[in-house]
Order: C-alpha cells, then structure tokens, then sequence
C-alpha cells in the first residue's frame, strides 16, 4: 500500500481520514416523488373541469354579466364603494393613531378612555354599528352646537336630514375601522427600539418631535402590512352597507336584479369588480411595502452578501 506524507505523519493509534479528490462527481438524484404528481394531476384536471362548467353553464347568462359590467348604475355604485373604502380608511387610520398613542400615554385617564374605545367598538358586530347609525335619530332627533345640559342652541341640525345612508355608513365603518388601527399602530409603534427615542430626547426633541420624525417613520415597515390587509378587507366589507340602503356596488346589483330577476349573474358582476379593486389594492400594497423597507435589507439578503465562495487554490 502506498503511504502518503498524511499517513506517515499520522501516529499510530489516529484515525486516518481517506482523501477526498475534488474532481469526483456529485452523482445526486432526486427521489420520485408520485405522490405530489399525481396531486398536481388531480388539481389540474378539477380546475379544468370547474372552468368548462361554469363556462358552458347556460343559467349563469353570460351575455347578461358582459352587458352589465359597465353599466352606468354599477359603475356609479362602484364609485360610491371607493369613496368609503377611502374615507373611512383615513379617518380610521386618524382615530387609530390617536388611540394608540393615548393608550401609550402615562395618563391613566387617557389610556382608559383609549381602551374603552377600542374594547367597545372591536366588541360589537359592525353590522349593529351600521343600523345604528342609521337609526340615531331615535335616540338624538337633533344635533347643534350651543350651551351644554339642555341649554341655548347657536346651531342645530335635525338628524334625519344630517344622517344620510352614506353618512351613517361612513361613520360606522371608520369608527370601527379605528378600533382595529389602533391596535395595529400600537404594536407598530412598541416595535421601535427604545434607544431611538431616547437618543432623540437626548437632542432635545419633544414629545410629539421624537413621535413624528424617530418613531412613526420606523413603525411604518410594521404598519403597512396589516393597513394593506385592512384595507382590502374594507373594500369587501363596504358590501354590508346594503342593509342600510347605502347606494354602493351590492346594493346597486341588487336594486337591479330586483327587476330583472337576474340575481346570479348580478352577483357574479359585483364579485368581479370587487377582485378588480382588491386586486390592484394588493399590487399596490406590495409597492408601498417595497417602499418602506428600503434601507432594511432582509436578514437572508445580509447572509448571502457575507458569505464568499472558497477560492480555489492553484495547482
């Protein structure tokens, strides 16, 4: 047997480690899986099967769902869904911020109120909240500005003429758009480090600086993503608003096929404008998030950017 400069170095007691030749080839094969192809086959052929019914399905009256997919009536109603998915998302976003920023506070009245607030309104259905917007004329028949308790109006409004179907609709899905939000920037803001607010105060920062310029830019990366997610979700939840009467897309397609009885195909077209908006609320999501998380480089991106590939050594 020959003996290499390693194994005579090597004592006689030691275990010798055969040597490895770098140029042997690697001769990996991947198991079958036949398993996961026939899955794959399976939902191949289910997905095939659904689209040729629910193409060739002549109850569903696709000539109808094309006919009405821009009529003037459903794209009004459409507007009208984007118009409180917008608002009520700002002023849910608003309200949200201050509740999470009062339930931050060293106030324990403040964090009390915030608490209540956000325990009340995530506590009860949204559509209660809705029809009861709607009905505050019951309890409040009219609202102005003046002396409390029961005293001189300057101004006053009767409810029934305030509280339309679209103001009660607002109102109820931003307040309960609030309570949610405040959760989601609480957990945003708490997200930031410490130090960072410390180092500010150190400047001489106050309060409300050190929250506008330090903490609310870092809490966004954790913000986002669930607001995206909410927002899409409003955008389905506006449908509620049908039971109030609320002009907006649901309410329109049924108003519609109330008279033309074509209430499968009325549905299907307000289910494809909802995919439209949800869809281009994600892709604009994903920008957004791709936007606030420049300048934070993903842990995995950091690790490859470390590693280097061991240079070969010359023969």
């Amino acid at each position: 047997m020959e003996v290499t400069p390693d194994r005579a170095a090597a004592e006689p007691g030691d275990a010798v480690e055969p040597p490895v030749d770098p140029e042997l080839p690697v001769d990996a094969v991947r198991p079958p899986r036949p398993g996961r192809w026939l899955a794959a086959a399976a939902a191949i052929a289910f997905l095939a099967w659904l689209a040729y019914t629910i193409i060739v399905n002549e109850n569903l009256h696709w000539d109808v769902i094309v006919g009405y997919l821009g009529d003037g009536r459903i794209l009004g109603g459409l507007w009208v869904t984007i118009q409180l998915t917008v608002l009520s998302m700002v002023i849910g976003l608003v309200l949200g911020v201050l509740a999470a920023v009062m339930q931050l506070s060293d106030s324990p009245v403040l964090r009390a109120t915030s608490a209540l607030y956000t325990w009340f309104f995530r506590g009860t259905p949204l559509l209660v909240q809705l029809i009861f917007w709607f009905n505050i004329g019951l309890v409040f028949p009219s609202f102005g500005i003046g002396v409390p308790f029961d005293g001189p109006k300057l101004i006053e409004w009767q409810a029934n003429e305030v509280i339309t179907p679209f103001t009660a609709a607002l109102l109820g899905l931003a307040i309960n758009e609030g309570a949610y939000m405040a959760e989601i920037v609480r957990a945003g803001i708490r997200s930031v480090d410490p130090g960072q607010r410390e180092a500010a105060e150190s400047l001489g920062m106050s309060h409300r600086q050190v929250l506008r310029r330090v903490v609310l830019p870092q809490a966004m990366r954790v913000i986002i993503p669930p607001t995206g997610n909410q927002f899409i979700s409003m955008l389905k939840t506006t449908s509620m608003v049908s039971v109030i009467a609320g002009a907006e897309l649901l309410t329109v397609a049924q108003r519609i096929y109330l008279g033309n009885f074509e209430v499968i195909a009325m549905l299907i077209v307000a289910s494809i404008w909802y995919m439209v908006l949800t869809t281009v609320a994600s892709v604009g999501q994903h920008f957004i998030e791709k936007r606030f998380e420049r300048g934070h480089a993903r842990l995995s991106t950091r690790v490859r950017r470390n590693l280097r590939p061991f240079a070969k050594e010359p023969a």
